[in-house]
């Protein structure tokens, strides 16, 4: 199940694990995407703190954790391709691996039709 943060980040769980990424709107509106700086595994978040920095060729901004939990891998492979977050934003281009710890906050997010009146 994916679900999605005002922030415009996605979780997409499985049991109280779940990945974490950006989304297909934050990244159209970002452009072309040249850096992210990904959190360390082990770093543990709360729900809408700051996790990482994504950097595009226009801008930069703040990656906010959609539920909270302790990061338990990064993408390595796009630590060194940050255009994955372009191509394949809610695929193979997510951020960290997690181990929810508050599974009640995901019910509070956005579904995928919410989410698509809510960013336009």
């Amino acid at each position: 199940m994916t679900k999605y943060h005002a922030e415009h980040t996605w979780v997409r769980t499985e049991g109280d694990f779940a990945w974490v990424g950006i989304t297909v709107h934050a990244q159209e509106t970002l452009g072309d995407i040249v850096f992210v700086e990904l959190p360390a595994a082990g770093t543990s978040f709360a729900q809408g703190t700051v996790l990482g920095v994504v950097e595009s060729v226009k801008a930069a901004a703040d990656v906010h954790m959609p539920a909270s939990g302790t990061v338990l891998q990064v993408n390595e492979e796009l630590r060194a391709d940050p255009s994955l977050a372009n191509t394949d934003p809610e695929g193979a281009g997510w951020f960290c691996k997690v181990q929810l710890s508050e599974l009640s906050e995901i019910e509070g997010l956005m579904d995928a039709s919410a989410y698509a009146g809510f960013a336009g």
